[in-house]
């Protein structure tokens, strides 16, 4: 079973004592490449250097994540552009908008996921896409880009059928996490799995984060790692009463056409 992480925070200070050990336990699960979630002007010029030293293996996003969008000004701009110069990095993101946190101001997080868009249409790059509780802005301003974007995914999806169904119409594609695994939030993604279209579903840890809570034992420092992207891909696929090796194939023909990688 070969896996693809569309989404690993790897440039989190807590993978900064044994991240060598982390891309080992991945590839031992069957992990053979990785995408490397930039979200700041920070962590994605390390999203970058992470991807440079393990070519072919890890590849990066850059962006800014609407709780940062206040660092969003025309040097960071200018930054990000110069980030995406780099054949390594292959999507823009993560951007969006988070109306569930609000670390942001609401017109800061719109002033950045537009410019962000615009950098999307310009280099034609896929979109990694960041939505929560913002909906109908979201929306509203994806539409502001019709007809100038290419692919775009809406990572880590939590939201409702209704959501799920107006990306779709789009042709949006659609990663899901281990929240997928967590009775307390995430029961109705188990139902809501069987409505993705295979050629539009792919899988992520969004690790550190989003530990599934079905991982037994759970490790005691509580750290998602990319190890357990097959423990999302077999609980994925019982929900859609598919095979785990049909449906990590799938996810991962659909992330390697989606992303562009090359086959490791």
């Amino acid at each position: 079973m070969q896996l693809i992480d569309i989404g690993a925070n790897l440039t989190h200070d807590s993978f900064d004592h044994d991240r060598d050990a982390v891309l080992q336990r991945a590839r031992d699960a069957g992990v053979v490449q990785m995408v490397v979630t930039g979200a700041s002007r920070e962590h994605s010029p390390q999203a970058l250097a992470l991807a440079q030293a393990h070519p072919g293996e890890l590849f990066a996003t850059a962006g800014v994540h609407p709780h940062h969008a206040t660092e969003y000004t025309a040097e960071c701009d200018a930054e990000m552009r110069a980030l995406h110069a780099h054949p390594e990095v292959v999507a823009v993101g993560e951007c969006g908008l988070d109306y569930f946190r609000d670390f942001s101001p609401r017109p800061a997080q719109r002033k950045a996921f537009e410019r962000q868009l615009q950098i999307a249409a310009e280099t034609g790059k896929p979109l990694f896409l960041h939505q929560r509780e913002a909906h109908v802005d979201f929306m509203g301003i994806m539409r502001e880009f019709d007809g100038r974007l290419g692919l775009a995914v809406v990572h880590c999806f939590t939201g409702s059928r209704e959501e799920l169904f107006d990306y779709l119409d789009r042709d949006w594609h659609v990663g899901i996490t281990g929240w997928l695994c967590d009775e307390r939030r995430g029961q109705h993604l188990r139902e809501l799995v069987k409505s993705i279209p295979a050629n539009r579903l792919m899988i992520e840890t969004d690790a550190p984060y989003l530990l599934p809570r079905t991982v037994k034992p759970a490790p005691s420092h509580r750290r998602n790692e990319p190890m357990y992207l097959a423990h999302i891909a077999r609980e994925l696929a019982h929900d859609r009463g598919e095979d785990a090796t049909v449906a990590a194939a799938n996810a991962t023909a659909t992330t390697r056409a989606f992303f562009g990688l090359p086959a490791p």
